[in-house]
């Protein structure tokens, strides 16, 4: 049985890569996520700071299943970025692929736990955005 998938879009890829570490032990290694994070400066060949939508689509297509891809992603432009990567899909994989509202740390950790028990992409949806609601201290 496939398993949702996760894409982690991040401006950066270092922070792309500690999400889906922990992401990764939560579920086990047992669901696929991969990255689309960060840009390579063009004259100096180093990391900076950015999303790209054809890296968020080549990401979705590595990592695709018939039970779905989550997005998850980091800022409100990255969205933008992932609404565009959708459009460069086959209307196949556009219709099994989801941006999440979810927060992406909290989201990815939630999302990668509910993948691994075999959910449905919207069950693993609903679980990774309600991570935004729990709270981290408790306050009277």
């Amino acid at each position: 049985m496939a398993l949702v998938s996760l894409v982690l879009v991040s401006h950066s890829l270092t922070l792309a890569r500690g999400v889906k570490e922990m992401a990764d032990q939560m579920a086990d290694q047992q669901v696929q996520i991969e990255i689309a994070a960060g840009l390579i400066d063009g004259r100096s060949g180093a990391a900076v700071l950015g999303t790209d939508a054809a890296q968020i689509a080549a990401a979705i297509e590595r990592c695709w299943t018939p039970a779905g891809v989550l997005i998850l992603v980091d800022l409100g432009s990255a969205v933008l970025s992932a609404e565009t990567a959708l459009d460069l899909l086959p209307p196949t994989m556009q219709t099994n692929s989801l941006i999440s509202n979810a927060p992406l740390v909290e989201g990815a950790v939630v999302a990668a736990l509910e993948a691994s028990l075999a959910h449905s992409l919207a069950v693993v949806n609903q679980a990774a955005e309600v991570a935004c609601h729990l709270p981290k201290i408790l306050r009277e």
